[in-house]
């Protein structure tokens, strides 16, 4: 039977001796700059901003509380400082084409400028003109004009109506025009009269009328060139006095605006002017009807159009120092492509280019855009609207209905405006695996990645570097400064997080709540410093707000509604060991794990499997099972076995594979009907050649056995067989470490199947002999045993059903 090993105190936790920090308090080191512990992914990060190239956006992958948004969002802003503000964007309105507004950039600030100047513009416009139109010159130009057309048309119109007299008829006006009376006796008939008219009457007065007709019609047109001449004539000294009131205007901003480098102003200017010339009546004051009663003077108030002369302004650089750089929280379609508005007249939504709104990615163009995975993937078509616009290299403003097929409700298609920016979205391990491997896309778009660790090596620099962090926070947050002594319980807290003796973790989220806790109980004693008493204080009170549902399970196995045994002996039944995670709280929990074997050929069922609750990581641990013992006892003949194993008392799904080597251990003590100590727990994964494999969670287990212990009484001869591996994990806490030190708890560390049942049955394993056999009194001779004398009875029940 070999040595039983047992872990030294010295083994059960790495401490931080506060002499290795060259300080008394945080108050005497300067704070933090930068990251600790993430040297992989802040030169990834570094290398990833600076090239310039199409698809080399980032993904920054990692677990929350590892620093990744804080230092995202650090190297960004540092790097954006050096490089220029970029230029700003407005549209325009497109005379050619109103449905589609046109996008123009401009140097930084000349966005604001021109959007001011055409502003005053309208204003002075709606001052000038009609000042310009109600001038004596002007009124008289355009009297005589109309009298001159005036006098024509009476003419024409005496003309036509001598003309009716001589066929014996005269035109008179209604809403239809002019119709033509027949005369009797120089007088116009009436209605009644002229169907009294006999029939050769009619027919007469008929092709009378019919010679008038083509007479009139000729005169007719005669004044309607008259009227069209008349209105090319208004409109020309129209034109003319509204260039004279908005040449010099326009002239002065071209002049303004020739030095800025952007034509398109300029171009944007001179269309402007013509439009205005084209459009003089949209700023005339409302006009009288003409006293010369010339219909088409009388004319209906058109609607404002002038929107049409105002800037848009859809990105102002003008408050920016260096590059945009943008954290979008929200990113939905709209939010990052920008939307049309629209407003409700009389149930109606209209829409013009002035009701054009940015997104995400041009506020941050020329600049930096922070995305969460997350949000963006769960924001319904927004991650297809961002794969979009960097492959095309350029934002378009389109409604979602377009996208889907429906119809839209605005017919405005604002022209697209080039993109240059790099993008930086930021999530989880999982959905980086899940985009690479599914989205083509993704991989030629998001080239660089960078990956955030959890955990970093236990060293001097970076022991320093996190007594810099707690000095930048005491700092930035006004919080009491901590003592050295405090600070080695924070490394030590670290280690605890990370699971290791060697490794502290990078969750510093976690880290920074118990910095403001213990600064919290500091404060509560009115303390100068913030000790290791207060670091304990802050992590033991953090535990005790939330292990409420721990405390339940240990109340119901101290009252035996959850049956654990701590002491005696009980064959086929192991004390396994699990994690529970309550989210911010984990947890180790016994459960007591059974097996029965009996003789048959169904090989080891697994009772949560058939019942669909264990899960696919568990089922192929319980499978290695049967390939351990056809390995040690199936060599010349087959194993006629059936074995249940059960989790009892387990009413919800279990999985993972650290509760494998128990279950062996269950199924070995049931075949040799050797009983196992009940005042062992077991934790352990294990392969088909018997190697106890690591596991997680190993100190909330242990520590989780031991409260049970407590409760139901310490005796002295309990303790946790763990796999080997897992001793550099080993962060335990300082009542379980006391106990060991003083005899009452032990820790085993397991490296095979072996030495694990020896330690739980106290008796030998024992050894092969070359022809397979084992030595008498040893576990694995009964266990060979009971399968030659299952497998007999399993053969003689075969034999007789032939």
């Amino acid at each position: 039977m070999a040595e039983i090993r047992e872990l030294k105190v010295e083994q059960l936790k790495s401490t931080c001796d506060y002499n290795d920090f060259e300080f008394e308090t945080t108050e005497d080191i300067a704070p933090l700059e930068g990251i600790i512990g993430q040297e992989r992914a802040t030169r990834a990060m570094e290398f990833g901003l600076k090239v310039e190239k199409q698809g080399y956006n980032i993904y920054v992958a990692g677990l929350n509380g590892t620093g990744r948004n804080s230092y995202a969002r650090s190297i960004v802003g540092r790097l954006a400082k050096d490089k220029p503000v970029p230029q700003d964007w407005c549209y325009i309105y497109n005379f050619d084409d109103p449905d589609q507004p046109l996008a123009i950039s401009m140097p930084s600030g000349t966005g604001t400028m021109i959007k001011d100047d055409m502003e005053e513009l309208i204003n002075q416009l709606k001052k000038a003109i009609p000042k310009a139109f109600s001038g004596e010159d002007y009124n008289k130009k355009r009297t005589r004009i109309l009298q001159e057309f005036q006098e024509k048309i009476t003419g024409l119109m005496e003309e036509l109506n001598k003309t009716a007299k001589e066929y014996g008829f005269e035109f008179k006006r209604n809403v239809n025009g002019f119709v033509s009376i027949p005369l009797v006796e120089g007088k116009p008939i009436s209605e009644e009269d002229y169907r009294n008219l006999d029939e050769e009457t009619l027919k007469e007065i008929e092709e009378r009328n019919d010679q008038l007709q083509m007479r009139a019609v000729e005169i007719f047109n005669r004044i309607k060139e008259m009227e069209q001449k008349a209105q090319v004539t208004i409109k020309e000294l129209d034109g003319e006095i509204a260039l004279n009131a908005v040449g010099y205007l326009i002239d002065q901003m071209k002049k303004k605006y020739e030095g800025c480098g952007c034509k398109e102003i300029l171009e944007y200017l001179d269309r402007v002017q013509s439009d205005i010339v084209e459009n003089v009546d949209d700023f005339k004051e409302k006009e009288e009807d003409s006293p010369l009663n010339i219909p088409w003077l009388s004319k209906t108030r058109k609607a404002d159009n002038t929107f049409k002369y105002k800037i848009n302004l859809l990105v102002d650089s003008t408050k920016l120092d260096h590059a945009p750089v943008v954290i979008e929280s929200n990113p939905t379609y709209y939010n990052l492509i920008g939307k049309v508005e629209y407003e409700n007249q009389l149930g109606v939504l209209t829409t013009n280019f002035t009701k054009i709104k940015p997104g995400a990615l041009h506020k941050a163009n020329g600049g930096y855009l922070i995305i969460q995975a997350s949000d963006i993937l769960t924001s319904p078509y927004a991650w297809e609207a961002l794969k979009r616009a960097l492959k095309t290299g350029e934002v378009s403003i389109e409604s979602i209905a377009e996208q889907v097929g429906a119809v839209a409700t605005s017919s405005l298609r604002p022209k697209a405006i080039p993109l240059n920016l790099k993008i930086i979205i930021i999530g989880s391990y999982d959905i980086y695996q899940l985009l690479y491997n599914l989205d083509d896309d993704f991989k030629k778009l998001f080239k660089i990645k960078a990956d955030f660790d959890v955990e970093m090596d236990k060293d001097r620099e970076h022991l320093q570097k996190i007594a810099s962090f707690v000095s930048k926070h005491c700092k930035e947050q006004n919080l009491r400064h901590f003592h050295r002594s405090a600070l080695a319980k924070i490394v030590e807290y670290s280690s605890r997080l990370a699971e290791s003796q060697e490794k502290l973790s990078t969750r510093f989220n976690e880290m920074v709540e118990i910095i403001y806790e213990a600064d919290a109980w500091a404060s509560m004693e009115k303390a100068e410093y913030v000790t290791d008493v207060h670091v304990t204080r802050a992590i033991s009170e953090k535990v005790y707000r939330s292990n409420k549902y721990e405390k339940k399970i240990q109340e119901y196995i101290k009252d035996g509604t959850i049956l654990i045994d701590t002491e005696g002996a009980v064959v086929g039944q192991v004390n396994g060991l699990s994690v529970l995670d309550m989210g911010e709280y984990s947890f180790g929990r016994p459960s007591r794990i059974t097996a029965v074997t009996y003789a048959g050929r169904k090989g080891i069922i697994n009772i949560e499997r058939e019942v669909k609750m264990s899960g696919s990581i568990h089922d192929k641990g319980v499978l290695i099972l049967s390939g351990y013992l056809g390995k040690r006892f199936a060599q010349d003949s087959p194993l006629s076995l059936t074995a249940s194993i059960a989790f009892e008392q387990s009413y919800g799904g279990i999985d993972g594979d650290s509760a494998s080597s128990t279950e062996l251990y269950a199924i070995l003590s049931s075949l040799a009907e050797v009983p196992i100590k009940q005042n062992y727990a077991v934790t352990g994964s294990v392969n088909q050649r018997g190697e106890i494999q690591p596991i997680g969670g190993v100190n909330q287990k242990i520590e989780g056995f031991y409260r049970v212990c407590k409760e139901k009484g310490i005796t002295g001869d309990q303790g946790v067989l763990i796999p080997h591996q897992n001793v550099k994990n080993l962060m335990l806490d300082d009542e379980v470490i006391e106990a060991v030190k003083s005899g009452k708890f032990h820790i085993y560390p397991v490296k095979t199947i072996e030495e694990g049942i020896e330690i739980l049955t106290g008796m030998p394993a024992g050894e092969a002999a070359s022809d397979g056999s084992y030595p008498e009194g040893t576990i694995y001779n009964k266990v060979q045993q009971k399968l030659d004398y299952f497998r007999k009875t399993v053969e003689k029940a075969e034999d007789s059903e032939k």
